[in-house]
């Protein structure tokens, strides 16, 4: 896969988490730019994340990821 076939499944993810089918990611995209995305809904959306792409991220990964691109940037990681 590439960089935005990964963002093209990860927005379904965001989408389904959020239920909200608006939602259009972009690598600075944070929880900031999402209403509903709290601590709650992070942790939801990780094991989300997680599911669709069959991976585990690390706590490290968890705890560093700042926006999409940073998420992107692990998953895109992964496939290799």
């Amino acid at each position: 896969m590439n960089r935005e076939q990964v963002r093209a499944k990860l927005t379904e993810v965001f989408q389904d988490v959020f239920d909200d089918d608006d939602i259009v990611l972009t690598d600075t995209t944070s929880a900031k730019d999402i209403e509903d995305w709290d601590s709650l809904e992070h942790i939801n959306l990780i094991a989300a994340v997680e599911r669709a792409f069959r991976m585990r991220f690390t706590v490290r990964e968890v705890s560093g990821m700042k926006n999409v691109g940073e998420m992107l940037d692990i998953l895109m990681e992964r496939a290799k």
